[in-house]
């Protein structure tokens, strides 16, 4: 049995049943596995619902993974670990592709936030049937965030330098209030902010006041990033918002308390450090 094969085991033996994301899901973990090889996280940090899921036990499923630089530079790429990445997988018996993708075949909704330094490629194998997953570099980030080791133990034991909770939750917000929705709200960062205030998460204030500044050059004070916020969740589909995530739950009576009274009194609860 290859390392792939065994770790796919693991992963449905601890879910109690094989789930459909299951080989996307140790995929993300063999990149992380190569990343660590090639010295990555050194100069990055991992963040983004992937990272929430892996380290956190968010409950539902996320597709990509998102990484940034902790200091802004030029001589730090992702294709210099595709070496790492590749062998990653040959050792875990499997063989990759990985392709840059052009930010011209992005959503609008996706791509709302990619800078021209952002770095994108899609990693696929083949099994059953093609997985693919993208990941993406932020090489010039926004700053004043803090990370954390995180410990992953297959396939083999490493750590992973991740955003830390408030920090991940600003970039949560960033992304819930100042996305470009265009015609599909993206449910799953509404999935994500009930699930930082249900767990008591506090919500790191200088670091969304520098994604902000960063991406909308807007000064913005707390209040007015809470009124911008409660408009925001007043007014949206909640039917839409639903339709978004319903895909990446298992239980989908979670969402059954969902309106936008509910996500208002949701915003009456919010934490700051």
């Amino acid at each position: 049995m290859t390392i792939y094969e065994t770790m796919l085991a693991q992963y449905n033996e601890e879910h109690g049943t094989a789930t459909p994301n299951a080989s996307h899901e140790v995929m993300q973990q063999l990149v992380l596995a190569g990343l660590n090889r090639g010295g990555f996280f050194k100069h990055a940090a991992f963040y983004g619902g992937t990272c929430l899921r892996i380290f956190h036990g968010l409950p539902r499923f996320s597709e990509d993974l998102d990484f940034s630089l902790i200091d802004k530079r030029d001589d730090i790429h992702l294709d210099n670990y595709f070496p790492s990445i590749v062998e990653e997988f040959n050792i875990s018996g499997l063989d990759v592709t990985i392709t840059k993708k052009e930010k011209k075949i992005f959503g609008r909704v996706e791509s709302a936030f990619l800078k021209e330094n952002t770095e994108a490629y899609e990693i696929k194998f083949q099994t059953k049937k093609t997985v693919k997953i993208k990941i993406e570099l932020d090489t010039d980030p926004p700053l004043q965030f803090n990370t954390e080791q995180k410990l992953l133990l297959q396939p083999y034991s490493f750590m992973t330098r991740c955003f830390t909770l408030p920090d991940l939750y600003a970039g949560k917000m960033h992304a819930l209030v100042y996305r470009a929705w265009q015609r599909r709200i993206k449910g799953r960062d509404w999935y994500d902010f009930e699930w930082y205030v249900r767990n008591g998460i506090p919500l790191d204030f200088n670091h969304l006041q520098a994604r902000i500044k960063e991406f909308s050059g807007q000064d913005v004070d707390k209040e007015t990033f809470l009124k911008q916020l409660r408009e925001r969740l007043a007014t949206a589909d909640i039917n839409m918002v639903k339709l978004d995530v319903v895909d990446f739950i298992t239980n989908q009576h979670e969402l059954d308390i969902w309106s936008n009274d509910y996500f208002l009194q949701l915003a009456d609860m919010i934490k700051f450090v």
